[in-house]
């Protein structure tokens, strides 16, 4: 087997052992609210890449921790993921018809079963954490604030209101990325970050673990954009022309300069990890992520 191969069967292993865990970690019938529960769990075990759990294993095995050791930390970045996706969804927001393929949660259940499931899960994140007995409980107060950073003011609840209130308006590039970073790059450089403090990582690396992550966000939500305007809803596996008349890196920049504009964001955020001495597991990851660009992970 060539070290490619295996590379790639070495990533889809830790993509299914994502996959169980999730499926451990979720709510059961018994424990809340049958219909609750079944939303939630079609949500949050729907088929999806799982690129904020993998950047948390890969970037805590590069730096010389066992990816068992942050597998929780890693689902419970998944968690907040799945409920960004049901909430942001919504009627009140972007009203989608389709998330990963599927009905989405408020299409498939109803609006109010679709609230209590993504403001769940939220919380089921923090209690994850919260009950982690492989980490010291300085580490777990610490990827909770990280957890809490990426969702709040700061983070995707500042993004999605900024998107929500100002969609008329025009942006500028700087205004978009501020957008994108808050919606998209906050909880990837938190997810990242997490895997590296769950291996000691020194403040460098975590810095430029971060910077990555940034760069990882910004890219993501140009890709999400080309596949806006580009692609069907068969590949993409949700909805698609829902930023017709929005301002995207589409619409400032063409598609040619949104391509190179993400390229150039994959670029910056391999060369922060190379001044860290590189991170082959993470980059390699994310550059085989990028190089179909197909659907968002």
């Amino acid at each position: 087997m060539d070290d490619s191969a295996a590379d790639l069967q070495r990533l889809e292993a830790l993509r299914a052992g994502v996959d169980r865990r999730l499926a451990e970690l979720a709510p059961r019938t018994g424990t809340a609210p049958d219909r609750l529960v079944e939303a939630v769990r079609y949500a949050l075990l729907a088929p999806g890449k799982r690129f904020r759990p993998m950047l948390t294993l890969l970037t805590a095995a590069q730096f010389g921790a066992s990816e068992g050791v942050a597998l929780d930390t890693a689902c419970a970045f998944e968690m907040v993921h799945a409920a960004s996706l049901i909430l942001d969804d919504l009627p009140a927001m972007d009203d989608a018809g389709l998330r990963r393929g599927l009905p989405t949660i408020h299409r498939a259940f109803d609006e109010a079963t679709a609230v209590l499931a993504g403001v769940g899960l939220l919380n089921h994140a923090y209690a994850v954490v919260s009950a982690d007995a492989g980490l010291d409980s300085g580490l777990r107060a610490e990827i909770a604030g990280r957890i809490a950073g990426s969702v709040g003011f700061s983070g995707l609840i500042a993004g999605q209101a900024r998107d929500l209130f100002d969609r008329d308006q025009m942006r500028d590039v700087p205004a978009l990325d501020r957008l994108n970073h808050e919606k998209t790059g906050v909880l990837i450089m938190a997810a990242a970050q997490s895997g590296a403090r769950i291996a000691g990582a020194g403040e460098a690396a975590v810095a430029a673990v971060g910077e990555f992550g940034r760069r990882m966000g910004l890219a993501f939500q140009i890709r999400d954009d080309l596949i806006d305007a580009e692609g069907s809803v068969e590949g993409a596996g949700k909805d698609v022309g829902k930023d017709a008349g929005m301002t995207t890196a589409v619409s400032l920049l063409g598609v040619d300069g949104a391509r190179a504009a993400m390229d150039d964001h994959l670029a910056a955020g391999r060369a922060a990890l190379d001044a860290v001495g590189g991170c082959d597991l993470v980059a390699g990851y994310v550059g085989r992520l990028f190089a179909g660009r197909k659907a968002a992970a």
